[in-house]
């Protein structure tokens, strides 16, 4: 019997951890409470444990968990960066904690303010006239900010507009939401120099579909961590013929306290708050997603909004034009709460520290790599930068993958890899600014030593990761068929 399954099989006929009272309502033969087409023949195969084996069971599957509180965690565009446990605390307060969506106003007054206070300091750090704090997520923003650009071009007797221009490097959600809220979708080019719209192609796409234009959906700083220098050109042109300006916030992380979508040219910002603010993501939440918009477009924000009078904290009507409500009215307000927290802790000057440092270390990061690795666009970068591992597949077989998989063997996660797409064999690394130099002198070490080991020992890196729980996995396979039921005597495999 291996080691793995004396961990995972567990357990003994009789054995329990609980014992459950009597029910203490009425209750009749199960026949009459379940068609018996649906009744069990036998028991369900279910291991028999007590207590502490379940404890340790899901103690040690948590110590297998990789996270920002455990190591280095350089996701490029998802700013995995470390959550400050105040914000945890001020979250499990129960006065936030365990209030309801539906509850009346009077008894969530402190909930209702926190919204109200969280959007306008949202206004002021993203130079928009009002936020809706309802979406769950950057993706569930994106359709929002989509479905309010349509209401506006349909209020203006456009509603004709169906395109939405997206860059070659954008994230995948873009072109997902455009398609969902159903516009068509137009690619412009990256400009090989800048690492920014190429202005030709974007001067093309306008000419050629100005009329039908209804917004250009940009990240700034762009996937590529680097700043567009032709912003307010591009915002002026897309104006010029119609459409409007959307910005997904993702990479917000490197703009905090130095400049504004809104001063910019943007007309509908999303915020990732549980990127930018703090809150821990993955394994599809939590999140939340708030839209900014420019004072044309706030008619048509979901409603009810925060309001405060001589009454008090209030839920406001939205008014006619509202595309309607996207969530409840408080949003995901754990994740609301963690980021007002935040918010509150850094202040002005430190959420420009923020964003200074996040820039200091990825530029730190690229430089200490560059003589071993490709970087992409060797400019200076914002807050992420992404190098290619092509010379390592050329010279040695040795693939960006290969790479993201022996980091996993010296405790740091990986990468993104492969993205964005126009960079081949691409590694995105964004370092953000809560890591130490001394992590990153050593991500730097461990880079130059694989390296070295494609280049002498390639197999140990292509084989890898060899130090950790499971190996190499074939991701398709995962991804296509996962087998997600488990089955009694059934083993857990490397």
């Amino acid at each position: 019997m291996s080691v793995e399954t004396l961990i995972f099989e567990k357990g003994a006929p009789g054995r329990r951890a609980a014992s459950m009272p009597a029910m203490d309502v009425p209750t009749g033969p199960l026949e009459e409470m379940i068609p018996g087409s649906m009744l069990r023949a036998e028991p369900a195969p279910l291991p028999e444990v007590s207590e502490i084996e379940v404890v340790r069971h899901y103690t040690h599957l948590s110590q297998r968990n990789f996270g920002v509180d455990t190591g280095f965690y350089p996701l490029g565009s998802c700013t995995m960066k470390y959550n400050p446990k105040l914000n945890e605390d001020i979250a499990a307060l129960p006065g936030f904690a365990r209030i309801h969506p539906l509850q009346p106003e009077y008894s969530i007054q402190g909930a209702i303010e926190l919204i109200y206070e969280l959007e306008h300091y949202l206004a002021e750090i993203s130079g928009m006239a009002r936020i809706t704090l309802q979406p769950s997520a950057g993706a569930h923003g994106e359709l929002t900010g989509l479905m309010l650009i349509k209401a506006y071009h349909q209020s203006q007797g456009e509603g004709h507009r169906n395109l939405v221009i997206i860059p070659d490097n954008a994230h995948g959600t873009n072109p997902a939401s455009a398609t969902l809220a159903d516009y068509r979708t137009v690619e412009v080019k990256t400009d090989a120099r800048t690492g920014g719209i190429d202005m030709d192609s974007l001067q093309a796409i306008l000419e050629e579909h100005g009329n039908h234009i209804a917004a250009i959906m940009m990240t700034n700083p762009n996937t590529l961590g680097l700043f567009d220098g032709n912003i307010v050109e591009i915002a002026r042109r897309v104006h010029e013929v119609g459409g409007q300006l959307y910005y997904d916030g993702a990479n917000a992380n490197a703009v905090l306290g130095i400049t504004r979508p809104g001063d910019m040219g943007f007309d509908v910002v999303h915020f990732n708050l549980h990127k930018t603010c703090s809150t821990p993501h993955g394994g599809g939440g939590p999140g939340a997603g708030p839209i900014g918009v420019s004072k044309h477009l706030v008619p048509f924000l979901p409603g009810p909004l925060p309001a405060r009078d001589e009454r008090g904290y209030h839920w406001e009507d939205a008014g006619p034009q509202s595309i309607g409500k996207v969530r409840a009215n408080t949003g995901n307000f754990g994740v609301l709460v963690r980021a007002y927290t935040y918010i509150r802790s850094n202040g002005p000057d430190g959420l420009r520290h923020v964003a200074e440092s996040a820039i200091l270390n990825a530029n730190y990061l690229k430089h200490g790599l560059a003589s071993d690795y490709e970087i992409a666009y060797p400019i200076t970068c914002q807050h992420e930068f992404v190098v290619s591992a092509q010379r390592q597949k050329e010279e040695y077989g040795v693939t960006a993958l290969d790479i993201a998989k022996r980091l996993l063997d010296f405790g740091m996660y990986a990468p993104t890899t492969y993205f964005p797409l126009i960079v081949h064999e691409a590694l995105m690394i964004e370092p953000t600014e809560t890591e130490t130099r001394e992590t990153l002198d050593y991500f730097v070490e461990i880079m130059h030593q694989i390296n070295e080991e494609a280049r002498t020992q390639p197999e140990l890196v292509k084989t890898a990761p060899h130090t950790t729980v499971v190996g190499r996995l074939d991701q398709a396979l995962a991804a296509r068929k996962p087998n997600l039921r488990w089955t009694a005597g059934q083993e857990a495999t490397r």
